[in-house]
């Protein structure tokens, strides 16, 4: 689904050793430029966001990228094209694999809205400053 300031796609993606796809929903909004949300849902139909930096996913389209938390890197397994995402937290990690062309084809929606290289042009700064000063106030 595009708007005219995000973009949201719905993946099927396999949970490394599960044998039933989870459902990641990728979200790019041109008021968060660098951004992109990553939700995983849950059995439970809850979902869990992770928010990475859209250049991670450019740079994962075509080799390893990433460090700490969320690494990425493309991968051939079984015949199929994939990019396997390393999630870490305190709590243990989880794997996942996602279509490479289907998140090929979210970063270039992603780029109809906001050109790569050009998010620092996109960035209202002042409206930054201003939400982070009203939470400061709180």
């Amino acid at each position: 689904m595009m708007t005219s300031d995000s973009v949201q796609q719905d993946m099927f993606t396999v949970l490394h050793g599960q044998p039933a796809p989870v459902v990641t929903r990728w979200t790019y909004t041109a008021t968060d430029p660098f951004a992109v949300t990553l939700a995983v849902r849950t059995r439970q139909d809850r979902w869990v966001e992770w928010l990475v930096a859209r250049d991670l996913v450019v740079e994962a389209l075509s080799g390893s990228a990433g460090y700490g938390d969320i690494r990425m890197s493309p991968q051939l397994v079984q015949g199929y094209d994939i990019v396997e995402i390393e999630i870490r937290s305190t709590d243990g990690r989880a794997v996942l694999e996602v279509d490479r062309d289907l998140l090929r084809h979210f970063v270039e929606s992603s780029a109809e809205l906001v050109p790569l290289g050009e998010e620092s042009a996109a960035l209202d700064l002042d409206r930054v400053i201003e939400q982070i000063t009203q939470s400061c106030e709180g």
